[in-house]
């Protein structure tokens, strides 16, 4: 019997001790910092079929149709007059049991830990390095030593654990953005809805049957270093309200009496790619590489990084990160693109922007190779 360590509970680290449950092949452990889960949080998500697909092999067509939602649009508005500029039907990329979701994050955390049993996660514990012998040896923040297999780091994308593995720091780079998220009161759309606006964009859709939704813009903003590392800015009311009021005086909508249980943070992406090349260790999630959150692929690529890496462990194979580079190569440079169109300031630039938009949201071609690579694959 192979003997894992999973290093963070994320949606990475989740769904891969659901894949190892299944298997009697595998033991496996869970290795958590935090003293606990956040079951709590109603922010939201996107899960395309790519995922869908893979979370469904571990049941995930058993929850409740009421905690879901399958839109069929992502529609396009320009912020400042609320008029539409376009849609993409991202229906026709469905299955007959996979279907493009949002949900509340919480929902999809609640469902994968529902069949990991709690003797497997150890909280309030971090690894603290690793030697190699006949086997991994893993020390551990609790003055615990054990033996694996293999070790799985998925604690996300400031991920410790991945500097101490190299041997060197490796840090994610400030992206010059801010998100600010939060659940939105009313909405009179159905479906995903991306308003552009210079210098930010921001995204309302349903989280669930129940008329919830979810709201999030990413807006450009310079920060220095060290108001990037003060936690208390991104909590403090008058910086919250000037992110709230740049939003208000470049767009139709009023903000202020419309948003509840408001966050900020500073967004982090991976610089660039990292492989620590240590026998029998692997990086998952945003642990292995951040997307710039602007194609809603965080999340899918997460529980697809870590079904190639149970493919690979299962059948002793060495694919896994040939198979990632290139994943990860697609989904960011389209992130990236993506950011760039959504933020445009210039009035000619945004013209053509929105020209193109209507053009190429209708080429079938395009859309195949855009997004059905990603979402189909």
């Amino acid at each position: 019997m192979k003997k894992i360590a999973i290093i963070g509970a994320g949606f990475s680290g989740l769904y891969l001790a659901n894949l190892l449950e299944m298997d009697s092949n595998f033991d496996y452990k869970i290795y958590e910092k935090r003293q606990k889960l956040n079951l709590e949080e109603g922010y939201g998500i996107q899960l395309s079929v790519n995922s869908i697909k893979l979370l469904n092999k571990i049941g995930f067509k058993s929850i409740p149709a009421h905690q879901i939602y399958y839109p069929n649009k992502v529609n396009f508005f320009d912020a400042k007059n609320n008029n539409k500029i376009c849609d993409i039907d991202i229906a026709r990329f469905n299955e007959e049991n996979n279907r493009y979701t949002t949900l509340k994050r919480s929902t999809l955390i609640k469902f994968l830990c529902d069949k990991v049993p709690d003797s497997k996660i150890n909280y309030n514990i971090e690894l603290k390095d690793v030697e190699h012998s006949e086997k991994l040896i893993a020390n551990f923040s609790n003055n615990l030593n054990e033996n694996f297999d293999y070790i799985v780091v998925s604690d996300g994308v400031f991920s410790n654990t991945k500097s101490i593995i190299a041997g060197k720091n490796i840090s994610p780079k400030f992206f010059k953005s801010v998100a600010l998220r939060g659940n939105i009161k009313s909405h009179n759309n159905s479906d995903i809805s991306i308003f552009m606006g210079p210098n930010f964009h921001f995204v309302i859709y349903p989280v669930n049957q129940n008329k919830e939704y979810n709201f999030v813009s990413i807006i450009k903003k310079n920060l220095s270093q060290k108001q990037v590392e003060d936690e208390k800015l991104f909590k403090n009311n008058d910086f919250l309200q000037s992110l709230i009021s740049h939003i208000n005086q470049n767009a139709f909508i009023d903000l202020n009496d419309n948003l509840e249980n408001i966050k900020a943070f500073p967004i982090f992406v991976s610089e660039k790619l990292e492989i620590v090349n240590r026998k029998n260790v692997f990086f998952v999630g945003d642990a292995l590489f951040s997307f710039p959150p602007s194609f809603a692929q965080g999340a899918s690529q997460s529980i697809e990084a870590s079904n190639d890496l149970f493919e690979d462990i299962k059948n002793d194979s060495d694919r896994y990160y040939k198979q990632r580079i290139n994943k990860i190569k697609s989904v960011n440079w389209r992130s990236k693109l993506n950011h760039l169109a959504f933020h445009l300031k210039n009035p000619f630039f945004t013209f053509i922007r929105n020209i193109s938009l209507k053009y190429l949201t209708k080429n079938e071609r395009f859309l195949k190779n855009y997004l059905g690579k990603i979402y189909r694959n």
